[in-house]
């Protein structure tokens, strides 16, 4: 796996492409070192990064339950530390999904898709972050 990362003007705005899609994503620092609002900032990527590594395998493995999603998206949030480097040191997130769904089947898959398949749930809990989630259906 590789990704580039390019700068796209004077101030702290980049572009990401990796080697397996012509997506870019745009990155931006905070204001206090110049940044723009131009893109995603680093660490709200990794939130982005761990519910969309969690919902690919949640999603998928309720359909192979034969489960009808009508609805699907998942919220994050995580608590930094104070001391630099500001890491996360809780995160949590919330699977909110509709349709004609179980909610024990919703509730293995979601742990199944967590705790087993996320590689980067892995990554961030071996680096001490607490990680939690709930589903809530809305029928």
């Amino acid at each position: 796996m590789k990704v580039e990362l390019k700068r796209v003007n004077n101030a702290v705005h980049f572009e990401g492409s990796a080697a397996s899609s012509s997506v870019k994503v745009h990155i931006d620092g905070s204001p206090e070192i110049g940044g723009q609002e131009l893109g995603s900032r680093p660490m709200e990527l990794v939130l982005m990064a761990l519910a969309s590594c969690s919902s690919l395998d949640l999603v998928s493995i309720l359909k192979k339950q034969k489960q009808e999603i009508v609805d699907f998206s998942v919220s994050t949030e995580g608590e930094r530390r104070e001391a630099i480097p500001h890491i996360f040191t809780t995160i949590h997130m919330t699977f909110n999904l509709s349709g004609k769904i179980d909610q024990a089947k919703a509730e293995k898959a979601a742990e199944l898709a967590v705790k087993k398949y996320c590689s980067v749930h892995d990554m961030l809990a071996a680096g001490g972050v607490d990680i939690t989630y709930e589903v809530v259906l809305n029928n």
